[in-house]
C-alpha cells in the first residue's frame, strides 16, 4: 500500500510559504540530455505525454542545438510534432538564431536560452565569454519576442552557487548577468546550482540581492540539483522569498554533460512530497507521476534515483 492512499503527508502549512507553486518539468530534456545511451524518439514522446497527464503544466520538450553537442537530443524537429497537440506549455532550448528558427518553425510558442554567470562555464558551454554569450542571445530573445505576445522567453543561468573550475561565485556577479537577461527581454530566470554547491543561506543572500537590483521574484524560478543533498533545502528557502516557480526533474534525472560534477536534478516527486505536507498546491498527481517515473526508469534500465519514486513503488535500491 502507498501512503498517500493513508492520506501521507500530512498537510501541515508554514507561514510566510505560497499557496501555489508551478513546477517546471525538466526530465524529458535537461534529464534524458545526459544519458550515454540515445532514448528512442517515441519513448521520449511518450515520456512526455505521461507527464502532461499527471497534472504537470509545464512539460520541457527538447533543445533545438546541433546535434553534434548533444546527440541525445538530435531528434528534436521529429519529436516535438508528435507531442505539439498536448494541452500543457512545452518549453524548448535554443541556443542561437538558427535554434530559433528551427523552433519558431515547427510552431514553438515557449524557448529558452541558456548563459552562464561564470567565464569559465560560458566557455566550455558556448566556447564564448560570458558577455559574448549574452550579444549572441539578444538577437534570439528580440526576434523570438517579435513574433508576438504569445511568445514565452526563459533565461537559464548556470553556476549561480558555485564553478567546478571557479569555485565560489560572487552575488554580484549573478546579479549582473540576471539583470542583463532581464533587460534583453526574457520573461523568466531559471536561477541554476549547476554542480549542487548552494545551501539555504546562500539562496537567501542572492534572491535578496536580486530584489534589490529591481529583478522581481515573480520573474525568478530555481534549478536545484541534489548533489549533497541540499535540493530541498534549498527549494524551501526560495519559497520563503516568494518564488513560485520551481525546476524538478521526473524521476531525479539528469545532470549536465559540460560539468562532470553536476548530478541529478532535484525529484519532481521529492519536490510534490514535501509540498504536499506543506499545503502548497501543485495540480499533480504524484501516483500517476511516480508510476511515470518507474515506466521511465525501465526503459532506462535502472531504479529511479528518486527517494519518493522507491518508497511509493517499492524499488530496490
Amino acid at each position: 500500500m502507498s501512503t498517500p492512499e493513508l492520506g501521507l503527508p500530512m498537510a501541515v502549512p508554514a507561514e510566510g510559504l505560497p499557496a501555489r507553486v508551478r513546477i517546471h518539468e525538466v526530465g524529458a530534456r535537461d534529464g534524458l540530455q545526459n544519458e550515454k545511451a540515445t532514448v528512442p524518439t517515441a519513448v521520449k514522446a511518450e515520456f512526455i505525454r505521461r507527464l502532461a497527464g499527471t497534472g504537470l503544466t509545464t512539460v520541457e520538450a527538447t533543445s533545438f542545438v546541433h546535434p553534434k553537442w548533444v546527440p541525445q537530443l538530435a531528434d528534436a524537429e521529429d519529436l516535438y510534432p508528435r507531442i505539439s497537440d498536448l494541452p500543457v506549455s512545452l518549453p524548448v532550448l535554443v541556443p542561437n538564431e538558427r535554434g530559433l528558427d528551427r523552433a519558431l518553425a515547427l510552431g514553438a510558442r515557449r524557448v529558452a536560452v541558456f548563459a552562464s554567470a561564470t567565464e569559465s562555464f560560458a566557455k566550455a558551454n558556448l566556447n564564448r565569454t560570458v558577455d559574448e554569450a549574452l550579444a549572441m542571445f539578444e538577437p534570439v530573445v528580440t526576434r523570438a519576442k517579435a513574433q508576438g505576445d504569445d511568445v514565452h522567453v526563459r533565461g537559464y543561468l548556470s553556476m549561480c552557487f558555485g564553478d567546478p573550475w571557479e569555485g565560489p561565485v560572487p552575488v554580484p556577479q549573478v546579479v549582473r548577468v540576471c539583470r542583463a537577461l532581464l533587460d534583453m527581454g526574457c520573461d523568466e530566470l531559471s536561477l541554476g546550482d549547476t554542480i549542487g554547491v548552494a545551501t539555504p543561506g546562500h539562496v537567501t543572500a542572492l534572491l535578496a540581492a536580486l530584489t534589490e537590483a529591481g529583478v522581481p521574484v515573480s520573474a525568478l524560478g530555481v534549478h536545484f540539483h541534489d548533489t549533497y543533498g541540499q535540493a530541498l533545502a534549498n527549494t524551501l528557502a526560495a519559497l520563503q522569498r516568494g518564488v513560485t516557480t520551481v525546476d524538478a526533474s521526473a524521476g531525479g534525472l539528469g545532470g549536465c554533460p559540460y560539468a562532470k560534477s553536476a548530478t541529478g536534478n532535484l525529484a519532481t516527486e521529492d519536490l510534490v512530497w514535501m509540498l504536499r505536507g506543506l499545503g502548497i498546491d501543485t495540480g499533480v498527481d504524484l501516483g500517476r507521476l511516480v508510476a511515470t517515473s518507474v515506466w521511465m526508469a525501465a526503459h532506462l534500465g535502472r531504479p529511479s534515483p528518486s527517494r519518493t519514486v522507491r518508497a511509493l513503488s517499492h524499488q530496490e535500491s
